[in-house]
């Protein structure tokens, strides 16, 4: 991976997440648990017992002992005082882990691809703050990679916002291991178990699938796959010159050419349903967001 950090910058067209209705937002917050299951504070169990929701064990009462954890029914039960012991609530992390790289830069819809990315990061973002967790984001594929720690409450929210802000990598500068090192970085630094949400477009990336099953093996993984319409198929609109925003390879096409667009089409299929059966096989939870339309909608939908 390249040393150099390459040059970001708001792109052409930004439309912003757009509408985000506090109901919608609202009613993420169950299915978002549910794909953090195990992980959530009070789900997960923790070596030693404490405070918390969790009943750990039923217990006789011992000198010293807090005499508000008395269990009244065991008591009553056994004639002798118990106490019940809880598993200790430990504070879920949540890992951002957001494509910055040329393409997402790319739409012809309601609004790019960067738009939907940054709207996915602030809705999760907010759930997280929400049940008093933590927020950490690591951007990649524009040079080199950049990590917020893990932090609380408004100052994280405020942060992720600003660090999206600043946009996305120039045409040319993309690394195609950038996602597999990203995946590969957070697996070194998350040490406790939590929940990794990866928001990219999964274009021009490679080597991604062993980083992500290792990833897999020790967090709860969301993997939010952005997709513009136009991605799909080639119009016939004529001669073409088409810039490949990782690379920056220009090339020149007829589309009137109906073999080239039957190419095209059976070629994005190929590299979807790669990117779908690598997931799946990982056992992945796997969201496909549009560029058209309602994003948060898509999104609930899909986590129900």
């Amino acid at each position: 991976m390249s040393q150099a950090s390459a040059t970001l910058r708001p792109p052409d067209g930004r439309q912003g997440p757009g509408p985000m209705p506090a109901a919608l937002v609202d009613a993420l917050d169950l299915p978002i648990a549910r794909r953090a299951a195990g992980q959530l504070p009070g789900d997960r169990r923790a070596a030693g017992v404490g405070v918390g929701t969790e009943l750990a064990q039923l217990r006789a009462y011992q000198v010293g002992d807090d005499v508000r954890q008395i269990d009244a029914a065991a008591t009553a039960r056994t004639g002798v005082p118990h106490v019940r012991v809880h598993v200790p609530e430990r504070t879920l992390t949540t890992w951002l882990v957001i494509d910055v790289s040329p393409s997402m830069a790319f739409g012809t819809a309601d609004r790019l691809k960067s738009d939907v990315a940054e709207g996915v990061a602030q809705v999760v973002g907010r759930l997280a703050v929400r049940r008093a967790g933590r927020i950490a984001l690591l951007t990649f594929g524009a040079g080199r990679m950049r990590l917020i720690p893990p932090r609380g409450s408004r100052p994280a929210l405020i942060g992720v916002r600003r660090t999206l802000a600043e946009g996305v990598g120039v045409d040319g500068q993309s690394d195609p291991h950038g996602l597999a090192h990203a995946l590969g970085r957070v697996g070194r630094v998350a040490v406790q178990p939590g929940f990794v949400v990866v928001i990219s477009d999964f274009r021009g990336y490679n080597d991604w699938a062993t980083p992500m099953g290792a990833l897999r093996m020790r967090h709860s993984v969301l993997a939010v796959e952005v997709r513009d319409p136009r991605e799909t198929t080639l119009p016939a609109v004529g001669r073409l010159a088409l810039i490949d925003p990782e690379t920056g390879e220009r090339v020149e096409i007829d589309s009137n050419q109906r073999a080239l667009r039957e190419r095209f089409a059976a070629a994005e299929r190929r590299d979807r349903a790669h990117v779908a059966g690598e997931l799946r096989r990982l056992r992945v939870d796997h969201a496909v967001l549009p560029t058209d339309g309602d994003w948060l909608f898509e999104l609930g939908r899909t986590l129900r």
